[in-house]
């Protein structure tokens, strides 16, 4: 790491970093789009430098790709990079990011934060397993993550691309401008079944429904009261309790598959709905499921004391167009999971900015380049992490009230 001798000079900061130098760790989805957000960074010196996986057949077909040095451990990037982007599946992201910062690099933790999967046993079954216990391990894994992130005094950016979202940050703006209070929220992200191979595997995924779905419309609300608190008295509104429901839909001897919806699922809820009262005893509500069809359904509403605002982050209506022949658009992008190019559509002029991709790889390179606090961070994701397994204790006790722990 090369160190400037430039200094302060009319307020300008000078880093102490010649460059961010990231390391990415996976080789599948999320990768792809943050490599692709990476070099949409301006204004500080960003170069990723390489990538590793387990999987060496990935590792090197993505390397290859994205023209990146290919790193056959973690512990052999850690000594090249500044930055750790962790895009592998929940359950490597403890002892990842544990090793990272270990190392004197920052981290980025894609969702989940962190979470449980499991005892090892070959007979866990998450749908089945006692939730208090999954609720203690999961805090604690989010505990141990945020001390070492402290000890090491390294920032830990959590990678909820909501909160950086354009119609998010502009709530937020208004929110800030107004002095707006936020009594109620109401959000959801649905679809017709993740694309990731680990999901449905509680021993991988950590969950379903509730972690896979709805920490981003709950990440989105928590930042929201988290920075409602802080701008109007310095104290952060947190999450105080929690309740929920979860099911297996497409697991009823009712269920008649049609063959459009994902259903593969081994453990895991595939509809979940969760109420969260805060601090200040203002509420929210969010719903997310993988039964439904025609793409992304993702938005997040706002009702305070002197407006409303709904955050569409998909679909979004920008663009509308028509196509009569499925084939005529075989090479076109439209949205994620959208089902059917044929007939009216409503295309993504770019999902990496909709989404907030671009904004959150930006404001990340900045944390680390300026010494700043990142817009979602540690903190943010441990409340997360909180908030859902809270809510699988109650959804366990048929939506019994569940108070968060502190």
């Amino acid at each position: 790491m090369k160190i400037l001798t430039k200094m302060h000079f009319l307020g300008t900061y000078i880093s102490h970093l010649e460059k961010v130098r990231v390391g990415i760790v996976g080789a599948g989805f999320a990768a792809r789009f943050h490599l692709d957000s990476y070099k949409r960074v301006y204004g500080v010196p960003v170069e990723v430098l390489g990538l590793t996986s387990p999987s060496r057949s990935r590792r090197e077909k993505l390397a290859t790709e994205y023209r990146l040095k290919e790193f056959e451990s973690l512990r052999a990037m850690t000594k090249e990079v500044d930055l750790v982007d962790i895009c592998a599946p929940g359950f490597a992201h403890e002892k990842v990011a544990l090793e990272a910062l270990d190392a004197g690099c920052h981290v980025a933790i894609e969702k989940p934060f962190t979470g449980y999967y499991g005892d090892g046993s070959d007979v866990f079954h998450g749908d089945r397993s006692p939730k208090k216990k999954m609720l203690e391990e999961a805090v604690a894994s989010s505990d141990r993550i945020v001390s070492a992130g402290r000890k090491a005094n390294k920032k830990i950016m959590y990678a909820e691309n909501w909160v950086y979202a354009p119609s998010v940050q502009k709530e937020a703006d208004i929110l800030r401008a107004t002095s707006g209070q936020i009594l109620w929220m109401i959000g959801d992200e649905s679809h017709s079944g993740s694309h990731s191979e680990s999901y449905g595997d509680w021993s991988k995924s950590g969950g379903g429904s509730l972690v896979g779905k709805a920490c981003h419309p709950l990440g989105a609300m928590l930042y929201f009261k988290r920075q409602e608190g802080l701008w109007r008295n310095g104290e952060p509104i947190v999450a105080r309790s929690v309740s929920a429901n979860v099911h297996e839909i497409t697991k009823l001897s009712s269920f008649r598959n049609a063959g459009y919806l994902r259903t593969d699922y081994k453990d895991v809820e595939d509809y979940a709905q969760l109420h969260v009262t805060f601090s200040d005893g203002t509420v929210a509500d969010v719903f997310a499921s993988e039964l439904v069809l025609g793409g992304v359904n993702s938005w997040l509403e706002v009702f305070a004391n002197n407006h409303r605002t709904k955050c569409q982050v998909n679909p979004v209506d920008a663009l509308r167009t028509f196509n009569p022949k499925e084939e005529l658009l075989r090479d076109v992008y439209v949205t994620e999971k959208i089902g059917t190019k044929q007939g009216w559509n409503n295309p993504t002029p770019d999902d990496n900015w909709i989404n907030g991709y671009y904004q959150e790889m930006q404001n990340f390179a900045e944390s680390v380049y300026f010494d700043r606090v990142p817009l979602s961070d540690g903190e943010l994701g441990r409340e997360c992490v909180k908030s859902m397994y809270a809510a699988y204790v109650s959804a366990e006790s048929l939506g019994q009230q569940i108070e968060l722990p502190r």
